[in-house]
């Protein structure tokens, strides 16, 4: 899955990138229920879109992605935006060996869980676990395989997968259907840490 990542990146190819922040993380910053600014993790921040959202509304905020190219995109939107979020470039299957430290308030995943292999998870909740305060939120998009998961692109995760796999150090707050996307349906998730 890395080399169709990086691929797409090299050729600009990114459907994934709108370059707003979704309606769902803009409830959760600038809505009737929003967080205080606090310290928040993007989980596969590709291009540093929502990273400049979340540090213009003044979240201290890092982005990781293992896309060195992503990585180096986003620091040039951020420099444009005039805000300074921390961008690694790193894998999210090993949080706690990056040097990311923890106290998060706030992680966001948009489609990265949904993109690792199946025996990368795991180490994925594990490591976003570990890193994450207590009370603190994951709001995560993923991506749903059908009976036939697509040869090309994204695996996509099983129904029921995201409260199975966080089930010891989440609690499932919300889950809603989203639109699908080409062979995929989708769905927002938000949990708590427990």
């Amino acid at each position: 899955m890395s080399v169709f990542f990086q691929v797409a990146y090299l050729f600009g190819f990114k459907p994934w990138d709108t370059g707003v922040p979704p309606p769902e993380l803009v409830a959760l910053v600038e809505g009737n229920d929003r967080r205080l600014p606090g310290k928040a993790l993007d989980l596969g921040c590709g291009t540093g879109t929502n990273c400049v959202y979340l540090a213009q509304h003044g979240w201290d905020v890092t982005g990781v992605d293992f896309v060195a190219r992503a990585i180096g995109a986003a620091r040039r939107k951020a420099a444009s935006a005039g805000v300074s979020p921390r961008l690694v470039v790193g894998d999210v299957t090993r949080l706690t060996e990056i040097g990311l430290g923890d106290g998060y308030e706030l992680l966001l995943d948009l489609g990265c869980f949904s993109s690792i292999p199946d025996e990368g998870r795991n180490a994925y909740v594990r490591g976003a676990t570990a890193i994450a305060q207590g009370g603190a939120v994951l709001l995560i998009f993923c991506l749903i395989r059908r009976a036939k998961p697509p040869r090309l692109g994204p695996r996509g995760i099983a129904r029921g997968e995201v409260a199975e796999r966080f089930a010891p150090g989440w609690e499932m707050v919300a889950e809603q259907q989203g639109q699908p996307v080409r062979e995929y349906d989708t769905a927002w998730y938000r949990l708590h840490r427990r």
